[in-house]
């Protein structure tokens, strides 16, 4: 049997690799160094040893390595990072689990992200790019949606964007709602990125329309105070953020939706994804999730993060989001509240306390409960 020849590396074009990105359905693609990031790094950890990442994992857990795509590929000589837009028109019609003819209402709001699946088409223009390398001799990996490489520093270094005071990245004429990904090679790619001009200026209108005030200096975040990030960590959930929390189940879009760049730009640029998707679900019935069994909770929201996919996090948080509603005196309310007051499981019994009272239906409450985090909720003093 012949030994097949090893294909001999052809040197690729930058230029031409950065247009095949965007034939492919990128809407922005640049290059950067493969080299460490350091003033990333630097930032992780300063942001961690002061305890604003409250036990979020993801790029923070080894920064050495988040931080250095030659860790990640080795030989690694440079990046390609692409942007895709997420930006959806919002349905007329919010989605909803259950009998079609259950009432809308209350519902729960999810971030624009995660309507849809953006990563898997982002993941596919990234494989055209990486299949393109590889064919020419060299090795090429693609990341999305990867805790192995900080994605919005590698976009800042190829050039396509800015850090807004919000910690998003940028792109010029186009905002924030776009999820990012790479393609690390050890190709010798040419990198002539210019780094973007600051467009924020002096606005800081995310920053005052953060719910939690969570923005606590231009480009840090607080995560104790984040609720996307709080809607994502395990626990208790916070009793302070529970009323801000307001209608939220998963992420939060309130610093992107008042930024001027994605308000001049982004809303006039909806995605044209070959006709509106059918299974956009911007908004989702809360009883109607609250009543679905373990299977069919994560096959509705499977593609979100979730602690160690356990679904009690998705009900934790559907209950708050109960409780901040007006639906007091709903039958199906009713049901659903004392079917979670007498919930095996302390934690959801907790939060369902919460939501009880804070519907102002104490009378639902049973006589007693042994358990300390139960009890705690049934103590506090509650907002209306």
């Amino acid at each position: 049997m012949r030994r097949r020849r090893p294909i001999e590396p052809t040197l690729p074009l930058a230029h031409d690799i950065v247009t095949l990105g965007l034939a492919s359905g990128l809407d922005a693609a640049g290059i950067a160094p493969a080299t460490p990031m350091l003033r990333a790094r630097l930032a992780i950890e300063e942001r961690r040893a002061a305890g604003l990442h409250n036990g979020m994992a993801f790029t923070f857990r080894n920064p050495e390595r988040s931080t250095d795509p030659g860790r990640a590929v080795a030989g690694a000589a440079a990046v390609v990072v692409g942007a895709r837009r997420y930006q959806l028109d919002t349905p007329s019609v919010g989605s909803s689990v259950g009998s079609p003819n259950a009432s809308p209402a209350p519902t729960a709001a999810v971030a624009r992200y995660a309507w849809i699946d953006h990563y898997d088409p982002l993941r596919e223009s990234l494989r055209l790019v990486a299949t393109s390398l590889r064919e020419q001799g060299w090795r090429a990996v693609v990341f999305a949606d990867d805790n192995s490489i900080v994605d919005r520093e590698i976009a800042w270094l190829a050039g396509i964007g800015w850090f807004g005071k919000n910690a998003n990245l940028l792109l010029p004429g186009a905002g924030s709602w776009f999820v990012l990904g790479c393609v690390v090679t050890n190709a010798p790619l040419t990198v002539n990125a210019v780094p973007v001009a600051d467009g924020c200026g002096g606005c800081r209108r995310c920053i005052d329309g953060c719910p939690t005030d969570a923005i606590v200096a231009p480009g840090v975040i607080d995560a104790n105070r984040c609720l996307a990030w709080l809607l994502q960590k395990p626990g208790v959930f916070p009793v302070e953020y529970r009323v801000a929390l307001g209608d939220r189940i998963y992420g939060c879009d309130d610093c992107q939706e008042v930024c001027p760049p994605n308000v001049r730009f982004g809303r006039a640029r909806a995605v044209d994804a070959g006709g509106a998707p059918a299974d956009v679900a911007d908004r989702l019935n809360v009883l109607d999730l609250l009543s679905l069994d373990d299977r069919g909770l994560l096959d509705l929201v499977g593609r979100w993060y979730i602690h160690d996919r356990q679904p009690r996090w998705v009900r934790r948080n559907a209950l708050v989001v109960l409780g901040n509603s007006d639906a007091g005196r709903d039958p199906r309310t009713v049901e659903v509240m004392r079917r979670y007051l007498g919930d095996p499981d302390p934690m959801l019994r907790a939060h369902a306390t919460w939501a009880a009272r804070r519907l102002g239906r104490d009378d639902l409450l049973p006589a007693d409960d042994d358990d300390p985090i139960v009890r705690s909720e049934r103590e506090l003093a509650m907002p209306r």
